[in-house]
């Protein structure tokens, strides 16, 4: 059929079914004169009967790519600098770090430009800004910015991105980068992707036209964990991501930023916050330099509080993994792991917990793992710096003892 994915040339088919063989949604079949065709509504454009033809009598339909007009109009990698208070955000100097490797993978006279929004200057951020990498500050200045607001905060990024056609844009993924990010990516039509775990830049085909194009490679988890998905986004600017706080690490850096003024004319912000108030109980794992953490090797709720004991001898915090906290022996706030907390602590201390990798990715950023565990073949072996079969309920309280 003409409106199909792939078209079949009649001339070429031989009739030898492999590529009926090969199809694994039944869209394919012999007609009355042995030749191959194609029911559209069931084909799903795998193009498995494309390689599957030994007769090179299947090729692809290219359809009409919907996408960014004048993408080589598109440059330089953008951070949106997220602040906490008077103080930049730790993870928007992680992702400056970061930007300055794609910058390197990118070329081509690319820049790093950290995007800091506020209702007046903020010399100090642009000079935190400059020392992690930015080599630009673009600064926009307007009333409404004066706190965040979700709808300000996006009409602010929306309308600088399209002035100034930035090819990449990364945010954390914070509550707050959580809450406006992604309508951003809906203003400009373009595409997100969620919590990375890892960015590069390098040379890749565009599967629909076929053009070598520089890509950013957009890593994430997916199906709970159990694979990781590397997402491109070819025919759409900007490419947008967020990424977990503590997935990279910050690294200062000798450098200046140009700044670059902008002052928006926005609408009053619909939502007035009258007051912030911390919970009493918040804990921030994230940034934990020691870190004590249990899994269910523990056993019980009165186990895992040995931990805490050993936490504060440590000038430490307390951590856990998913069956830990779906265990009720801990609050989610101090779960680790792509559905909890990325952390990078100086030392990570980890009894009974065996290893998934759901929470093998939340400790990559760690500098020296310590792994006790009864089950020596235990993955979480294959990452720790010091390794210990035994019986944590028996270890903890010998530790313990050695400390005092």
């Amino acid at each position: 059929m003409t409106d199909a994915p792939v078209a079949i040339d009649r001339e070429k088919c031989r009739g030898c079914t492999k590529c009926v063989k090969g199809c694994g949604f039944g869209a394919l079949s012999m007609d009355a004169e042995r030749k191959a065709v194609c029911d559209a509504a069931a084909c799903k454009a795998c193009y498995a009967c494309v390689a599957a033809c030994p007769f090179k009598a299947i090729s692809q339909v290219k359809a009409k790519i919907y996408g960014t007009e004048n993408i080589a109009d598109y440059r330089n990698i953008w951070v949106f600098a997220e602040k906490s208070g008077d103080e930049v955000a730790g993870v928007t100097l992680e992702l400056l770090t970061k930007a300055r490797e794609l910058k390197a993978q990118r070329g081509d006279g690319c820049k790093v430009c950290a995007v800091l929004l506020g209702s007046a200057p903020d010399p100090k951020a642009v000079e935190t800004l400059a020392a992690y990498g930015a080599d630009e500050v673009v600064r926009a200045e307007a009333p409404s910015l004066s706190e965040y607001e979700a709808g300000s905060f996006v009409e602010a990024v929306a309308r600088l991105a399209a002035k100034h056609k930035p090819e990449v844009i990364l945010a954390g993924a914070t509550a707050i980068g959580r809450a406006f990010f992604a309508r951003v990516a809906v203003k400009l039509r373009t595409g997100l992707t969620a919590d990375c775990t890892a960015l590069k830049i390098e040379e890749t085909e565009n599967k629909d036209t076929g053009e070598m194009q520089m890509l950013l490679h957009q890593t994430r988890p997916a199906f709970g964990g159990n694979i990781m998905a590397t997402i491109m986004t070819p025919n759409h600017r900007p490419q947008m991501a967020t990424v977990r706080p503590g997935v990279f690490k910050a690294v200062p850096c000798a450098g200046r930023a140009a700044a670059v003024d902008e002052v928006l004319e926005l609408l009053a912000p619909r939502v007035k916050r009258l007051k912030s108030e911390k919970k009493k109980d918040e804990v921030d794992i994230a940034s934990a330099e020691i870190i004590v953490s249990g899994g269910r090797g523990l056993k019980s709720r009165e186990n895992f509080e040995m931990l805490h004991s050993l936490a504060e001898k440590l000038g430490g915090t307390v951590a856990a993994s998913r069956a830990a906290v779906v265990a009720g022996w801990c609050e989610a706030a101090r779960q680790v792991g792509q559905t909890g907390k990325i952390v990078s602590p100086r030392l990570y201390l980890c009894f009974g917990i065996s290893g998934a990798i759901q929470h093998l990715e939340g400790i990559r950023g760690a500098d020296t793992v310590v792994a006790v565990n009864s089950d020596p073949s235990a993955p979480i072996f294959g990452v720790a710096d010091l390794g210990i079969t035994g019986d944590a309920l028996e270890i903890i309280p010998a530790l313990m003892e050695a400390l005092q």
